[in-house]
């Protein structure tokens, strides 16, 4: 099998951003973003999805965590599509939940090639960390943007929004993990239209 994998360079005058993807890894990653929670929460990503991340972000955050934040799953959302390169043999289509105790978050996703996501995380607080709260929304919105997916992300019920944006990721990881991978039953690309 070709590996599947990707290289990204991304830099703007708000962030310079470095990414290696491998979608068929161990979970293996190294990641620096200046925000300690999207470090942990990207690191989550990769663990449970099973692919190899390295990204280094050098962001302005002297304004603020959004350019980061935003950039990183632009990033990432690329490579995906990327290693994905005409999505020949996957899966496609994959659901998952996860729990953080008593939290629980499902992602539901496509990879169509048409980008699309719902959001709902339920968060409350303003700030995880040094990262808006409604910029952890946005992560999942421009990561559909830029892999070209659809992704519906629910939090179902919680009551800590630390808990419930990591359920989240953790589910997104699962669901991602199921998509791309390969269906030994399929060696075309999975669409009526032959195309994706």
């Amino acid at each position: 099998m070709t590996p599947r994998t990707a290289t990204i360079r991304r830099k703007t005058r708000e962030t310079d951003i470095t990414l290696e993807l491998n979608l068929d890894g161990r979970g293996v990653s190294t990641i620096s973003t200046g925000l300690g929670f999207l470090d942990h929460m990207l690191t989550a990503l990769a663990t449970h999805a099973r692919i190899d991340l390295t990204l280094t972000c050098k962001g302005d955050l002297d304004v603020d965590d959004h350019h980061t934040v935003e950039d990183c799953a632009l990033a990432l959302g690329r490579a995906i599509d990327e290693a994905l390169a005409d999505r020949k043999g996957i899966t496609r289509f994959a659901s998952a939940y996860a729990p953080l105790d008593e939290s629980l978050a499902r992602v539901v996703i496509d990879l169509s090639g048409r980008p699309h996501a719902t959001v709902n995380l339920d968060l409350k607080r303003d700030m995880i960390g040094r990262v808006a709260c409604e910029n952890i929304a946005h992560f999942f919105g421009s990561l559909a943007v830029a892999s070209r997916t659809t992704l519906h992300a629910d939090v179902l019920r919680g009551e800590n929004d630390h808990h419930k944006a990591e359920a989240a990721f953790k589910a997104l990881a699962l669901a991602l993990r199921q998509a791309v991978a390969i269906d030994p039953r399929i060696d075309d690309v999975p669409s009526t239209k032959g195309t994706l």
